[in-house]
């Protein structure tokens, strides 16, 4: 991939994620590189400091003997996500203008 993502876009991405249902860390790094090239080592600090800053909860569970931390959005999170994709969705439109010739409509 070309372009990089910022720290702002990768929250918003973990926070969609997350919010589709409670998982657990290696699929949602698997989830996360659908879209965008990021390592293990990247990812776990984003998902410890979105739970620091009460945007994700964990809670463990039992899978094959082993435990298993599970992460779930709280209402904080779903707060900021809904305004990240408000911005998203802003910024979207500003790059398809320029760099596409898209008029907000969707007309060239």
């Amino acid at each position: 991939m070309v372009f990089t993502a910022g720290s702002a876009l990768l929250d918003a991405v973990v926070l969609s994620v997350v919010s589709l249902e409670g998982t657990y860390g290696y699929k949602i790094t698997q989830d996360v590189r659908e879209i965008m090239e990021v390592s293990e080592s990247t990812l776990y600090p984003v998902l410890r400091r979105l739970q620091k800053d009460n945007y994700l909860e964990t809670y463990d569970m039992e899978f094959q003997g082993r435990n298993r931390r599970y992460y779930k959005i709280t209402s904080n999170g779903m707060i900021l996500l809904d305004q990240y994709r408000r911005e998203w969705a802003s910024f979207k439109s500003g790059v398809d203008k320029i760099l596409l010739g898209i008029e907000k409509d969707g007309e060239k």
